[in-house]
């Protein structure tokens, strides 16, 4: 499937609405069907599935600044569950909200990267309570909804130059692909290099084997146009997995089974269903930090936070948009402040949830590569998340190396749009080279797109075009300046930040 350029408007079909649901969520008039957009739907589920486990491994075993577990426990991982089953609901009711409010083929779950910040930066802080810290994801997300609501973050999106918006998404490309190598264990730290290739340079032991399998069917699938194809390959590679593993016995990844399954063990599980504990709702401070850490140090943790949120999403709209079509010719989404305003209400959720923030995912590109473009997409993904707080260990029989070659498909797709990039002006050339380059390279959207952002600005300076900038630009630069010195400030301000 060919990536649309994101200079081209989409194709609107004239065809009629079948029914009401083809009406609301305007179908046939993006060209798709409903059985299209449940399979994109589903696929974009299964190919983020995985944080339904990663995030309570993230969160579950750090005792915050009082000693305690997120869930109660002593660190056993019998809090595991709790917070898989707060993960999986918060995640279905904001899919629903996207698809509904913003009709875009866009899901949201707790952010990566996010989650981390929360669990080893503020609840490890001295005397800082679990809920202190979702406490200050909450005003985060609040801060966020006013900014929204006011039309400030909206126009910061619409300020930034097409090409800009265009390298964010080949960027998001090579980092979901770079995703996809990781999680299947395909691409290593190794010994002497940052990243390597398998172990010590080759591919060993049955997960490498499955992943590979998956990938070759994933791109056979692809190039011979199979309907359903991705979801296909998602499917069989899993039943692969699961035989694998009955015969062979791998077992988990670890230092004594480095070549055990990545992240998901794919067994048969003993039950299909089980009734999820959701007694981590609300447990949340909104301002218990403050008389704990200070005002000052509350405000930089929220900051922190804040900006990754911010432009996280938009670039991830943007990858999703340009992939599915629906841009404008300055490179803009439909229902842009709908898109915003449900992904503001992320955060919130989130720490209500006391699941960390919730954030758009740059997985959603995997159903829109299956042909999804409307909200019934999400939709259909938040209903999986819903069933999968009741169907846990049917989500857990899915393995890393399964999805992991969906998003190493995506990242091909998305990574065609360098195509509409003008690489011969070095005024946008370069501040898009550093946008897409340090996504993968840093693990992270919003370095990227903060790098782009000041090198846009400084070489404008430089070749005397300061008006060429939009003043929002100079806000936005400005920010990440800040954004990027904020860890030697922090640890001046935050007593224990550094450690």
């Amino acid at each position: 499937m060919a990536t649309t350029p994101p200079e081209e408007k989409p194709v609107e079909s004239t065809a009629a609405p079948r029914n009401a649901v083809d009406r609301f969520f305007k179908i046939s008039e993006r060209g798709s069907t409903i059985g299209t957009e449940v399979r994109g739907g589903l696929v974009t589920f299964f190919t983020m599935s995985y944080i339904i486990v990663l995030n309570p491994l993230i969160l579950g075993f750090v005792p915050d600044g009082t000693g305690q577990f997120l869930g109660g426990g002593t660190g056993d991982g019998s809090n595991l569950p709790l917070i898989a089953a707060a993960t999986a609901l918060v995640a279905g009711v904001l899919s629903i909200l996207m698809g509904l409010v913003a009709n875009f083929p866009l899901a949201l779950a707790a952010g990566l990267g996010l989650n981390a910040v929360v669990a080893f930066t503020i609840a490890s802080l001295e005397d800082v309570s679990w809920a202190d810290a979702m406490g200050i994801v909450v005003l985060e997300g609040l801060i966020i909804l006013v900014l929204v609501l006011t039309g400030f973050r909206t126009a910061v999106f619409r300020a930034v130059p097409r090409e800009l918006k265009t390298a964010i998404g080949v960027g998001i490309g090579l980092f979901i692909a770079l995703i996809g190598f990781v999680n299947a264990g395909f691409v290593r730290q190794g010994g002497g290099t940052p990243l390597e290739l398998g172990i010590g340079g080759s591919l060993a032991g049955w997960p490498s084997l499955v992943f590979v399998v998956g990938l070759v069917l994933a791109i056979v699938l692809m190039v011979r146009r199979v309907r359903g194809g991705l979801l296909i390959a998602v499917v069989a590679t899993t039943v692969v997995a699961v035989v694998v593993e009955a015969i062979a016995s791998v077992g988990g990844s670890g230092e004594e089974n480095p070549t055990g399954w990545h992240q998901n063990v794919p067994a048969l599980p003993d039950a299909v269903a089980s009734v999820p504990d959701l007694s981590l709702l609300g447990q949340f401070s909104l301002f218990g930090a403050v008389g704990k850490i200070g005002l000052l140090a509350v405000a930089l943790l929220v900051f922190a936070i804040l900006l990754a949120d911010f432009f996280d999403t938009m670039g991830t709209m943007v990858a999703v948009g340009s992939e599915a079509g629906l841009l404008d010719e300055t490179g803009n989404p439909p229902r842009s402040k709908q898109i915003l305003l449900v992904d503001s209400l992320g955060a919130v959720a989130g720490g209500m949830g006391s699941v960390s923030s919730n954030t758009a995912y740059v997985e959603s590109t995997s159903g829109v590569a299956e042909g999804a473009r409307t909200g019934l997409a999400s939709v259909v993904t938040g209903v999986a998340f819903l069933l999968s707080t009741f169907l846990s260990p049917l989500v857990a029989m899915v393995p890393s190396e399964a999805a992991a070659p969906v998003l190493v498909v995506v990242g091909f797709l998305m990574v065609t749009q360098v195509a509409g990039l003008d690489w011969k002006s070095p005024e946008i050339a370069i501040p898009a080279f550093l946008t897409l380059a340090l996504m993968p390279f840093t693990y992270s959207i919003t370095v990227g797109i903060g790098a782009g952002f000041i090198a846009f600005v400084v070489i404008k300076i430089a070749v005397g075009k300061v008006r060429q900038v939009h003043p929002l630009m100079w806000v936005a630069a400005a920010a990440f300046v800040l954004y990027f010195v904020l860890g030697p400030i922090q640890d001046a301000v935050i007593p224990g930040a550094g450690g």
